[in-house]
């Protein structure tokens, strides 16, 4: 088995962390970093990732996602924050940064810019939204398979009030909304029901269907 598929059979939905253990700042990185090289429709990123590790706010959190502890045991907690809606100032902002990276136009490139802002910019903001948050789950997969490959236990929770944890955060005057928190820890050595019990998925014949 390669190594890839070892630590996706390690890893679980954490039920249980331990507060004493500490995620390291460079493993951290590494996924943050896996998270921004991730694909996104166009190209745009249209989410962005919070990293919060001050403990108050996360205690703050906790009562709005169903008590989960794994918030405030894990050592970070990273939300997924979608636009809530695009833009023209959005679009053009990445549009203009391939340019400038890049150091060229192209007539095909800048006539995709301008198909994007046709289709999405007249599109209804929760149509648009919607759209941005498929993308950051994009990104969440991006990061489950980052810290297995890291050793980081994580649980990726959709069980939390969106609207409490935007005003925590601050993020409506930021025109983002969360999406999903993922916690980033160590599992506990005892207390997480989870931790023993078999990984069981559907088998292959009844989940993957090739058509040739």
């Amino acid at each position: 088995m390669s190594k890839v598929l070892e630590n996706l059979e390690w890893r679980y939905a954490t039920k249980k962390m331990d507060p004493t253990k500490q995620v390291s700042q460079e493993k951290i990185d590494t996924i943050l970093e896996a998270i921004r090289l991730t694909a996104t429709s166009s190209g745009l990123q249209p989410y962005e990732v919070f990293v919060v590790t001050n403990k108050e706010l996360r205690e703050e959190i906790v009562p709005h996602a169903w008590g989960q502890t794994q918030i405030t045991d894990g050592s970070h907690l990273l939300v997924f924050a979608a636009w809530d809606n695009y833009t023209e100032d959005r679009i053009n902002t990445m549009f203009d940064l391939v340019n400038e990276k890049r150091g060229f136009t192209n007539d095909g490139w800048e006539a995709y810019r301008q198909k994007l802002l046709a289709a999405y910019t007249p599109r209804d903001a929760k149509e648009n939204y919607e759209h941005a948050a498929r993308q950051a789950y994009i990104g969440l997969g991006t990061a489950l398979i980052a810290a297995a490959e890291e050793g980081v236990d994580s649980t990726p929770m959709e069980g939390f009030d969106p609207e409490k944890v935007d005003e925590i955060l601050g993020l409506k005057e930021k025109g983002l909304r969360s999406v999903i928190l993922l916690p980033l820890g160590y599992r506990a050595e005892e207390g997480d029901w989870l931790a023993k019990l078999k990984k069981v998925r559907r088998a292959k014949e009844h989940f993957i269907t090739e058509v040739k």
